[in-house]
């Protein structure tokens, strides 16, 4: 651990040790002292190892000044700010205990650790508290904090929150929104005074999930601009949260949200917040996301293995489900280049519409009159893994788990509601965690199913457990299932979805392989979806299929290289009725699946550019492999140019000093229109440059059409 010998300042003011984290080239500082919790000096470039001799003097010179029409001595503000500390912006920890207001006066505080970990252990009189602050070799930060109580009287949380300090400088926000089938869409705004809470009461991450709360300097773009960040990795209800005071440091914050009630601990009980989040770059959004995609791919269970080309049945049968249509499916994705075929809903009994069945997890045996086993078999026996879809959280009220257990349901019974045709089911509740494990177990077990697509179809709201809120115990229930799935079936790949990207967290991805996210198949929808999806997550996280020439969310028209372009840069997929294409449609099928697979390694792995081309109606990303070798770049037409004149491609992340060969990728064509004669280099069909030129001056694109789209790859020479 980088600490600082003991620091006595001067002026008398309290005895402090100093305590650095570094990691990735960020740094967090930390004062501490016997008397209270740690206050943060800095977070964010790192300025490199503080030397004993300097400690007296960093503690001195970043200390607060007494402001005016305040408190008579300068107070701290510390990790858990509360109105104790002097702090009158929202607490860090809130609740009662007795009936009265839970404000905790810390004591015997210690900070213990190494250089990438710290831990905070601090005592009042009915609380001990532990806060760890792990910073990794990516520069991300996670706080993990727990209290427990160690009084006599029961302590009601209504608050615990992660909070750090960001610079002077941060001057706008941005976030996340949206709506079902238009998630993440970004929101921007200028950062004003005051405590600024942003609330999700779903149930579920949401649709309308901030994602992450942001907060930069003037102007911050792509690649420009000092940035702090903030995400909760928790999937249910959150809070995200900036206070800014007049009288102290900006604090950007986030946590799980507790309703009245939903936290009472009794004397020796404990509460463990979700980890939080938090993120610095000086590089963009995209050094911010660059930072959050090493750290998830340094994960010891991130996905590893290539990401299989999937297809997936919802859009190509619905719940029309039979056994030889749907072989002859399979046939043909083979045939095309698939790897894993998954089973959408209709499989299990009684299910032919929404409405119905949900809960009993049984084999419909008048759909499938000998079992799953011969479309398994014939998947397998084509060279695909095989995945099946669940909805494990939600019950039909016409399905015989509803008959038989009306009182596993997540409500109050008097105020119960459908959604969706579904109640929720209650996690928090033991029998119903066996029940669910013990049937998902027995499907998965017997047919050696290798990936489960793990739906949730509607907000958990009105959650009643035990007759008090139960949505966090239910939510870490859940958690506790996929956990114990993928004990059980060592080789268990899941896929979250929930109504699509309704459940787009690093919670949930602790125990997944990649999310949903979205349910629209339309590639003009799914640009913008994606690329906000890829400022949390790397693109072999984020599911992306090729969907009908027709979307069934938007009845949008899209070219098939269109629709392929865009899949390409995600974990790629096909979810349409292949069989119903025409032999030049599999044709150039198969070749987009050789090139994802060719292509997969660096797409996975590498470094990932959104580039301003100077034009609104362009949208451009651009993939750097690990070792700048090679790139790809996707330059998609969503709308009508301001200029005759096509303006240049401009690559980033290139060496430099390098010369790259420039041409259109093999696997996907140059769009239909694009006369190629007027932009002689594509014409010739490659040039060749340094990497300084590619990024300064770029070579001319050709005009493109609205929804049309150009892949072209740069190749070191």
């Amino acid at each position: 651990m980088t600490v600082v010998e003991r620091a006595v300042t001067e002026a008398g003011l309290p005895e402090r040790t100093v305590h650095v984290l570094r990691g990735g080239g960020v740094a967090l500082v930390l004062a501490s002292r016997p008397d209270g919790l740690p206050e943060v000096l800095h977070w964010g470039r790192d300025t490199g190892p503080v030397a004993a001799a300097d400690a007296a003097d960093l503690v001195l010179a970043q200390d607060r000044a007494v402001s005016p029409s305040a408190y008579d001595a300068a107070w701290p503000l510390t990790l858990l700010p509360t109105e104790h500390d002097g702090w009158e912006g929202r607490p860090g920890i809130a609740g009662q205990v007795g009936g009265r207001p839970l404000v905790p006066v810390w004591h015997e505080a210690a900070v213990a650790g190494t250089d990438t970990e710290l831990v905070v252990d601090a005592v009042s009189d009915e609380l001990t508290l532990s806060i760890v602050l792990a910073l990794d070799a990516a520069g991300v930060l996670r706080v993990r904090q727990t209290v427990t109580n160690t009084g006599v009287e029961d302590v009601e949380l209504t608050a615990l929150e992660a909070v750090l300090p960001v610079g002077e400088r941060a001057t706008e926000v941005l976030d996340l929104a949206g709506k079902w089938t238009r998630e993440r869409t970004p929101q921007r705004r200028a950062l004003t005074d005051g405590v600024h809470v942003r609330e999700s009461r779903r149930g579920r991450t949401g649709h309308d999930a901030p994602t992450l709360t942001i907060l930069g300097t003037t102007g911050f773009d792509d690649a420009l601009g000092e940035l702090w960040a903030v995400h909760p990795a928790w999937s249910a209800d959150t809070v995200h949260r900036i206070d800014r005071l007049a009288e102290a440091r900006t604090l950007l914050g986030a946590g799980e949200l507790l309703r009245a009630g939903e936290v009472v601990l009794r004397p020796a009980e404990g509460f463990t917040a979700p980890e939080t989040v938090f993120v610095w770059s000086d590089g963009g959004l995209d050094g911010l996301s660059a930072r959050l995609h090493d750290s998830l791919r340094a994960r010891p269970g991130h996905p590893v293995s290539p990401r299989p080309v999937v297809l997936n049945t919802w859009e190509a049968v619905y719940f029309r489900q039979e056994l030889e249509p749907l072989l002859e499916l399979a046939r043909a994705a083979a045939d095309v280049g698939v790897e894993r075929f998954v089973l959408d809903d209709g499989w299990f009994t009684g299910r032919r519409s929404d409405t119905t069945s949900l809960g009993d997890w049984t084999v419909d045996a008048e759909v499938w009159p000998d079992g799953l086993g011969p479309l398994v078999d014939g998947v397998r026996a084509l060279g695909m893994d095989f995945g099946l879809w669940f909805e494990p959280e939600c019950v039909s009220p016409v399905s015989a788990l509803a008959e038989a257990h009306p009182d596993w349901f997540l409500q109050d019974p008097d105020r119960a509601r459908t959604w969706r045709h579904e109640y929720t089911l209650d996690f928090a509740h033991a029998d119903v965690r066996e029940h669910v494990l013990d049937r998902m177990s027995a499907v998965i077990e017997e047919h050696h199913v290798d990936f489960v697509k793990w739906d949730q179809n509607r907000d958990v709201v009105q959650t009643v457990h035990a007759g008090r809120v139960g949505l966090g115990a239910h939510t870490r229930g859940v958690y506790a299932v996929m956990d114990e799935l993928r004990r059980r079936h060592p080789w268990l790949e899941i896929e979250a979805c929930a109504s699509g990207g309704a459940r787009v967290d690093l919670g949930v991805l602790e125990r997944t392989d990649r999310v949903w996210a979205s349910d629209s198949n339309d590639a003009m929808e799914r640009l913008a979806i994606q690329r906000w999806t890829e400022l949390l997550l790397p693109p072999e996280l984020i599911g992306s299929h090729v969907g009908p020439e027709v979307s069934h969310t938007t009845g949008r028209h899209l070219d098939l290289d269109f629709r392929m372009a865009v899949s390409l840069f995600g974990s790629a997929g096909i979810e349409t009725d292949v069989t119903r294409c025409t032999a030049a449609e599999r044709d150039r099928l198969r070749e987009w699946t050789a090139l994802y697979k060719r292509e997969r390694g660096l797409l996975h792995s590498g470094r990932v550019h959104h580039v301003d081309l100077g034009d609104a109606g362009l949208a451009t990303t651009v993939v750097v492999g690990a070792d700048r070798d090679r790139a790809l770049a996707r330059v998609v037409r969503t709308e009508t140019g301001p200029r005759a004149l096509a303006v240049p491609l401009r690559f980033r992340g290139l060496d430099r000093r390098r010369r790259y060969r420039v041409a259109p990728v093999t696997g996907l064509r140059v769009p239909k229109g694009v006369d190629v004669t007027r932009t002689p280099w594509l014409e010739r069909g490659s040039v060749e440059l340094s990497g300084a030129v590619l990024e300064d001056l770029g070579v001319r694109l050709p005009s493109l059409a609205p929804g049309t789209a150009l892949v072209l790859e740069a190749q070191a020479v």
